[in-house]
């Protein structure tokens, strides 16, 4: 688990390709490596990664072809730069939200401006998570824990402010980058439970409609 907060900026130092999956060097830059052991968990853009190698300077970690299908990990090339956060701790400070580092689908930058100190950023996601996202909810774009400021439809409204710009990747984003959503932990665990004894069915409902949530009781007739 993680909090999405970003503890350095890192960079991709090499990729050796693997029979259609890959091993990834990352060169973790200011992350102190000092309480890392060989197994442990590191969110690179926001993808949970088992560190199979350490060196002074950053850690190897295998990617499944799982994965690099579902992430933006596979357009990675040498020297391109990554959030890096370590596993949270039973006494870390939970200052973004629990996040599991498991992405739920690749989003796309539509439009970036000023906003006073500020920058404004509009992502779409992909349609089957659009549910998911709430106004003032949490989601984590690239490991990054943040504010959703407005929904519509698939799109959603974020309000950047200098200190993240600086400190995770988001300072090179533009019209048209691709990132890694991943969606508040609560929504889909909640969705499961109000789906009741339909969540064991073959071919799940799709979607809440009001007649579902009526069997479930949270409507009363």
């Amino acid at each position: 688990m993680f909090t999405g907060i970003i503890q350095a900026v890192g960079e991709i130092g090499g990729i050796e390709w693997r029979s259609g999956d890959a091993r990834l060097w990352v060169k973790t830059g200011k992350l102190d490596l000092s309480d890392v052991q060989l197994g442990d968990s590191i969110a690179v853009n926001g993808v949970c990664l088992t560190a199979v190698q350490l060196r002074p300077d950053g850690f190897f970690a295998d990617v499944s072809r799982e994965t690099l299908s579902l992430t933006t990990l596979q357009q990675l090339k040498p020297q391109s730069r990554v959030n890096l956060e370590k596993a949270l701790t039973l006494n870390t400070r939970l200052g973004g939200h629990l996040v599991s580092g498991h992405v739920d689908g690749v989003g796309r930058v539509i439009e970036r401006r000023d906003d006073a100190r500020s920058e404004r950023f509009t992502i779409e996601a992909p349609a089957a998570l659009a549910r998911y996202i709430a106004h003032k909810g949490s989601i984590t774009v690239d490991g990054t824990s943040l504010t959703v400021n407005g929904v519509e439809g698939a799109r959603f409204h974020l309000n950047i402010v200098p200190h993240t710009l600086q400190e995770t990747i988001m300072a090179g984003y533009a019209p048209g980058s691709e990132v890694n959503l991943e969606v508040d932990l609560i929504a889909r665990y909640l969705e499961r439970l109000v789906l009741g004894d339909a969540a064991a069915a073959a071919e799940p409902p799709s979607a809440l409609t009001e007649a579902l949530l009526a069997r479930a009781g949270f409507i009363c007739p």
